[in-house]
C-alpha cells in the first residue's frame, strides 16, 4: 500500500522580501461587522452591530502582513467578551488592539477603529417620546514597548450627531435688506434666513481608566447646534423647532466652538485630554458643503 504524501506547507508569501522596501503606516481590513453586546454599569446589556477597521504597520523588509490574525484577533476577543462582560466599544478596541500586537510580532503599532448605531429616546417639540439613531464611534491605539516594557494602549470615545443650524448671516443681511426697503422687522423675533442639516463629530481621547457616557456627548453635540432633528413631528412640533433654531443661529464655526466650551464645562474632570470636534453644514441654498474642525484639548483656554 502506498505511503500517503507528507503534506506540504505552503510557502509564508507575507514574510518574503519587499521588492520596495517602504514601511506601511497601516496594513489590515476594514468593513468587518460583529455583534457586540456592552455592559455599561448599572444599565441593561446593550448588543449593537459594529463595524471594525483593523491595522498594523508594516516593517520595510516584509512584503505584506498576515490579515487572516486580525479576524482571528477579533474572534478571540468577541468570544472573551462573552465571559468578561465588556463595559464600553472603545474598551474593546483597546483590547483588540493589544490582541493585534501579539498576533503580528513584527508590528510596533496597531490601531483599531468601530462604528455602531445607537438610540436614545428623546422628547419632541410636542412632548412625545421619539427613538432617535445617532452614531457611536470608538477607536484605540496599541504602541510595541521598548525592550522588555509591556506595549501601551489608549482609548477614544465619540459620537456623530444630525442636527439643525440657522446661518446668521442671511438672517442679517435679510433684515438689513428688509429695514433699506421699508419694513422694519420686530426687533424682538427672529428673522428669515436659510437651514441646514448639519453633521457634529465629536472625538475624545479618554486618559487611564475614566469614562465618559455617549449619551452626554450627543447631549453637547446636540446643545451646541440650533437645534436637534426628530423622526418624529407633527405641525406644532415643526414650527416650535424651526422657531427655537432662528433664535439660535449659527456659522459650522460657532457649533465647533460651542461644542468645546460645553465639554470643558461639564466635564472638568477630563480637562488636558485630546479632542477632536467638526461640524458639516449640508448648504440649502448652496451646492457645496460648509465646514469647520478643531482638535484642541478638554478645557482649553480660549
Amino acid at each position: 500500500m502506498p505511503r500517503k504524501a507528507t503534506p506540504v506547507e505552503a510557502p509564508d508569501v507575507q514574510a518574503a522580501a519587499s521588492p520596495h522596501p517602504y514601511k506601511l503606516t497601516r496594513v489590515g481590513v476594514r468593513g468587518v461587522k460583529k455583534p457586540v453586546t456592552v455592559h455599561r454599569p448599572g444599565l441593561k446589556p446593550t448588543g449593537v452591530v459594529a463595524t471594525f477597521d483593523l491595522f498594523v504597520d508594516l516593517p520595510k523588509t516584509q512584503k505584506g502582513t498576515h490579515m487572516s490574525r486580525n479576524l482571528e484577533a477579533l474572534a478571540d476577543i468577541l468570544d472573551e467578551e462573552i465571559r468578561d462582560e465588556v463595559p464600553s466599544l472603545e474598551n474593546l478596541c483597546r483590547r483588540l488592539a493589544l490582541r493585534l500586537l501579539d498576533k503580528h510580532g513584527y508590528a510596533s503599532h496597531a490601531h483599531v477603529k468601530a462604528e455602531a448605531d445607537y438610540f436614545l429616546t428623546r422628547t419632541n417639540p410636542g412632548g412625545k417620546a421619539t427613538i432617535e439613531n445617532y452614531r457611536l464611534l470608538a477607536e484605540a491605539e496599541a504602541l510595541r514597548g521598548k525592550g522588555k516594557a509591556k506595549p501601551t494602549a489608549s482609548r477614544r470615545v465619540g459620537v456623530q450627531v444630525v442636527g439643525m443650524s440657522a446661518c446668521p448671516c442671511a438672517m442679517e443681511t435679510a433684515r438689513h435688506q428688509m429695514t433699506e426697503a421699508g419694513k422694519k422687522p420686530a426687533a424682538n423675533l427672529p428673522f428669515i434666513t436659510h437651514n441646514q442639516r448639519n453633521v457634529v463629530t465629536l472625538l475624545l481621547n479618554l486618559p487611564g481608566e475614566r469614562d465618559v457616557e455617549a449619551a452626554d456627548l450627543v447631549d453637547v453635540a446636540e446643545a451646541a447646534l440650533s437645534a436637534p432633528t426628530f423622526e418624529l413631528l407633527k405641525r406644532g412640533d415643526e414650527g416650535a423647532l424651526v422657531i427655537q433654531a432662528h433664535h439660535n443661529p449659527r456659522f459650522v464655526e460657532d457649533v465647533v466652538r460651542e461644542a468645546v466650551h460645553l465639554l470643558g464645562k461639564r466635564h472638568p474632570n477630563l480637562k488636558g485630554s485630546s479632542l477632536f470636534v467638526s461640524s458639516e453644514a449640508q448648504e440649502s441654498i448652496h451646492k457645496h458643503n460648509a465646514y469647520a474642525e478643531l482638535h484642541t484639548t478638554v478645557g482649553a483656554k480660549e
